[in-house]
This record gives structure tokens, C-alpha cells and sequence, in this order.
């Protein structure tokens, strides 16, 4: 019987590369960036060696029994700069965190209560300083609308799977909630899959990409 930890997301191999390539353009290039629900850490495993050797990087999950798996990967990568893994529960007040350059989120907030993108908002607030990017990639509708029938289809069977879930809207759910939290939306960068990464900064005006 193996002892290997490590689990896998197939979607991983498709969208770390575009995912990357955002965040080598918008992250600084020192500090801690702050990982929340890092999932199988295949993420983590990926981008921190392709990123400068100033920033570390800060996996967390919300269920201990995935942490295990998630330094597993970071074994495998070899790269020292991937922090042990910690349990994060976004809704929560209190983080186990203290500081970070940047917070990354992939996949969360449409699996989630609304409740979670609200902690997400309001703990990347208490941690960044101003300026510092908030990163989230997933699908979600533009203006109210799905932008495509694929994406329409997986906000069914999540509304299936719990009522709490659901596809949300960029313009009508997440920009306000980011807007209410002292974020603003600086870069929207089309993914594939129909799906977005959106880069938020606090307290900096501007918006670029589609």
C-alpha cells in the first residue's frame, strides 16, 4: 500500500500555466502570498518555483485532512520556499496568518457559502497593505448572465449538490462585495474553460483587460 499523500485535480494541468503567467505579472516580487483553500497544493507546487525567490508562498485548507497531502506536494516540488501547510477556514474572524504580500484563491467561492467570499474579502482586507493584489480565478457570470452553456449546466448541478453554492456574478455579487471591503477591481484576464482570473488591489483605482 502506497504512503503517498498527494491527491490530484485533473482542471489543475489545464489552468496552471494561464494562471501563472497572471500572477508572474501581478505579484511583488517579495513576501508571503497567502494561498486560501489550496485544495490538492498542486498549485502550490507549481507556481512557487516559477516565481521570484523573494516570495513565499502559504498553503491553507479548510479540512485538516487535506494539509497532509498538500506538503506532500511541496515535498515533491523541492522547493523550500512552500511554507507547511495551515487549516484556514475563510468565514473565520480570526486567520492563522499574520501578514501577507498577496492573497490567491482558486476555486473557492462558488463551491463555498457566500459566507466564505465574504471572509475572504474581509481577512485579505485585514492582512494586505494597500496596493496589494487579491487573486481570484473560477467561473463566474458577467452582468448577470452565464458566459457560456457549460458553465450555465455546473451552476445547476451546484445548486444540486447544496443551495448555498452557485456560479456568482462578477458585476452584481463579487465588485460590490470588494467594493464594501476596500478592494477594487484592477485586471479581469480570460481564462480557459471560460473561466476568469480577476486581480482586486486595495485601495488603488483602475481596471484593465476584459
Amino acid at each position: 500500500m502506497s504512503d503517498d499523500a498527494r491527491r490530484f485535480a485533473p482542471a489543475t494541468a489545464r489552468n496552471r500555466q494561464p494562471i501563472l503567467e497572471v500572477l508572474q505579472r501581478v505579484l511583488p516580487a517579495e513576501g508571503t502570498v497567502l494561498e486560501v483553500a489550496s485544495g490538492t497544493g498542486e498549485h502550490a507546487a507549481f507556481f512557487t518555483p516559477r516565481l521570484p525567490e523573494g516570495l513565499r508562498w502559504q498553503p491553507t485548507e479548510a479540512e485538516s485532512e487535506a494539509l497532509a497531502g498538500i506538503d506532500a506536494h511541496a515535498r515533491e516540488s523541492g522547493c523550500a520556499r512552500i511554507l507547511p501547510a495551515v487549516r484556514l477556514d475563510a468565514a473565520a474572524e480570526d486567520w492563522p496568518v499574520d501578514e501577507a504580500a498577496a492573497v490567491f484563491c482558486c476555486n473557492m467561492i462558488h463551491i463555498a457559502p457566500w459566507a466564505a467570499a465574504e471572509g475572504l474579502f474581509a481577512g485579505a482586507g485585514r492582512l494586505l497593505p494597500p496596493g496589494a493584489p487579491l487573486v481570484l480565478y473560477g467561473p463566474f457570470k458577467r452582468e448577470g448572465q452565464h458566459t457560456a452553456p457549460s458553465n450555465e449546466a455546473f451552476d445547476k448541478s451546484l445548486h444540486e449538490r447544496d443551495s448555498r453554492w452557485g456560479v456568482r456574478c462578477l458585476d452584481e455579487d463579487v465588485t460590490p462585495l470588494a467594493a464594501r471591503t476596500g478592494f477594487e477591481l484592477d485586471e479581469i484576464a480570460l481564462m480557459p474553460a471560460n473561466n476568469l482570473t480577476l486581480v482586486f488591489r486595495k485601495g488603488v483605482t483602475g481596471r484593465r483587460g476584459g
